[in-house]
């Protein structure tokens, strides 16, 4: 299939599951590495609360506070290097 027509079966909200090898599929920038991190307790016990009260794990409102922070720390830097 050329490419014009899958895209186009996929701008017409069609089902192109079926055309895809979704066993190979992968995700940029999305591969994962273990890392372990230690930190205080205190900070643990704020995490934990903070995760309970949005209803998310701990690991979750980890990885999203750090995402934002280093999208904030990217755009401040791209920002800053625009302006000089």
């Amino acid at each position: 299939m050329k490419t014009k027509t899958f895209d186009k079966k996929f701008d017409d909200s069609e089902d192109i599951t079926n055309l895809l090898d979704l066993k190979k599929a992968e995700r940029p920038l999305k591969k994962q590495r273990r890392v372990n991190v230690d930190f205080p307790v205190w900070m643990i016990d704020s995490l934990d609360k903070e995760a309970e009260r949005l209803g998310v794990s701990r690991q979750s409102i980890i990885k999203v506070w750090l995402a934002e922070r280093l999208e904030k720390s990217a755009l401040n830097k791209s920002t800053k290097e625009s302006i000089e």
